[in-house]
């Protein structure tokens, strides 16, 4: 068992996910790498360790429950109580309403809502008992606002981003001197930098010392 801080990246791929473990490492941190593809988290874990770093790979079906927790409980058996968890797990089907199956629109919001429900799940109780604890969202341009052919995205970031706001409310009372982080990291449109009242800027206010952000890149 590490005896480092532990970040468990649920979706640690290719992009941002292999930049999000990258950038734990850096600090310190023991980093849980958690995806469908064994083949690719062993490639980040080899350059993390090549690096200095330690991680561990854990296959999870981010849509599976009985995935998840088994998932989870290596993570706490191996590394360590989970002190932050990034949810970067994500897939974008382009297309119209009428083009896009019942399958395919589940499948989009269960990988991109329903998976860190079930993360967020399986890292509370030790955050709780701790009394401190980190919970990091990845979103898009589709958690603010819909956009035509894109349905199966923005369903499943829009509720993304009322599950981060609604952990925050529930989990961040006053009287934690650490409170709970929920937080929901939204992109700006490529090449159309956000202005501070514009939507994408924009934080819903929050209750008593809960926390739910939506910043654009660089914040």
């Amino acid at each position: 068992m590490s005896e480092a801080k532990v970040v468990a990246i649920l979706g640690a791929g290719p992009g941002l996910g292999v930049a999000i473990a990258r950038r734990f490492a850096r600090e310190g941190y023991a980093i849980a790498l958690m995806a469908r593809s064994e083949e690719k988290l062993q490639a980040i874990q080899t350059e993390i360790e090549g690096s200095g770093g330690v991680a561990h790979s854990f296959p999870v079906d981010a849509t599976h429950p009985d995935s998840v927790a088994e998932g989870f409980a290596q993570v706490q058996s191996q590394l360590g109580a989970v002190s932050v968890l990034v949810y970067n797990a994500g897939v974008f089907p382009m297309a119209g309403i009428l083009e896009l199956t019942p399958e395919k629109f589940s499948q989009s919001w269960q990988i991109n809502c329903f998976g860190a429900f079930l993360a967020a799940q399986q890292v509370l109780s030790s955050m709780l008992e701790q009394e401190k604890g980190t919970i990091l969202f990845t979103g898009a341009t589709g958690s603010l606002r819909g956009s035509a052919g894109l349905a199966g995205l923005s369903v499943g970031k829009f509720g993304l981003r009322a599950l981060a706001q609604s952990l925050a409310r529930e989990f961040a009372p006053e009287e934690f001197t650490s409170p709970i982080l929920s937080l929901m990291v939204a992109s700006a449109p490529p090449n159309k930098p956000s202005k501070p009242n514009s939507p994408q800027m924009r934080s819903p206010k929050p209750t008593g010392n809960s926390t739910s952000k939506t910043l654009a890149p660089g914040h």
